[in-house]
C-alpha cells in the first residue's frame, strides 16, 4: 500500500486481507516495532489491525509479544552502539546519519512501563482465573458432601424404620 506518486505500485488485491497478513504483520513489527511498517508489509491497513488487536485476544498477545522483541532488538543495538562508541551510520540511500541515543533511551524507557502495565493485567487476569477455579473445586466439594450426607440420611432411615417397627419395647 505504497504511494504510487512515489514511483511504488499499489496493490492489486481489491478486497479482503491476504491470507497471511497477520503472520507478515508481526514479523515486521518484531523487526521495526513499527505499526505503521508492518501493516504497510502486511498490506492491511493500520486501523484494521488496530481492530483485529482489540478484538481478538490471542493476535493482541502476538502483537505485545513481537513489540517485546522489537524493542529488545533496540535495546541490544543499543547497547552495542554504547559499547563500541558507533553513533553514525550509514542509510540505504547511502546519507550519513547518526543514531538517536536519547530517542532510542526513552523508547526503551516507555516501553519497560508498558512491559510493566502488561505483565500486571496478565497477573490480574490469571489470579481472577485461578480463583475462579479454586471456588468451582470448592464448589465441586461441596455438592459432593451434600450428596454424601443426602445418601447416608436415606441409608440410616429404613434402619430407625425397621428398628421401631412393632417390637413393643
Amino acid at each position: 500500500m505504497t504511494d504510487p506518486a512515489k514511483g511504488a505500485t499499489r496493490s492489486r488485491r481489491k478486497y479482503g486481507a491476504p491470507k497471511n497478513w497477520r503472520d507478515i504483520f508481526i514479523a515486521k513489527l518484531g523487526e521495526t516495532s513499527n505499526v505503521s511498517a508492518a501493516a504497510e508489509a502486511a498490506d492491511i491497513s493500520v486501523s484494521h489491525v488496530y481492530k483485529m488487536r482489540r478484538c481478538d485476544p490471542a493476535f493482541a498477545r502476538r502483537w505485545f509479544d513481537a513489540l517485546a522483541e522489537g524493542y529488545d532488538n533496540l535495546e541490544m543495538e543499543l547497547l552495542h552502539r554504547l559499547r563500541s562508541g558507533q553513533t553514525e551510520y550509514v542509510d540505504a540511500e547511502g546519507n550519513k546519519r547518526k543514531f538517536d541515543l536519547g530517542t532510542a533511551f526513552r523508547c526503551l524507557f516507555a516501553h519497560r512501563d508498558t512491559v510493566t502495565r502488561e505483565k500486571g493485567r496478565r497477573t490480574l487476569a490469571e489470579e481472577a482465573a485461578t480463583i475462579a477455579s479454586v471456588n468451582a473445586r470448592i464448589d465441586a466439594m461441596r455438592a459432593r458432601e451434600a450428596e454424601a450426607r443426602r445418601l447416608l440420611a436415606d441409608i440410616s432411615r429404613p434402619q430407625q424404620a425397621a428398628g421401631d417397627g412393632g417390637d413393643g419395647e
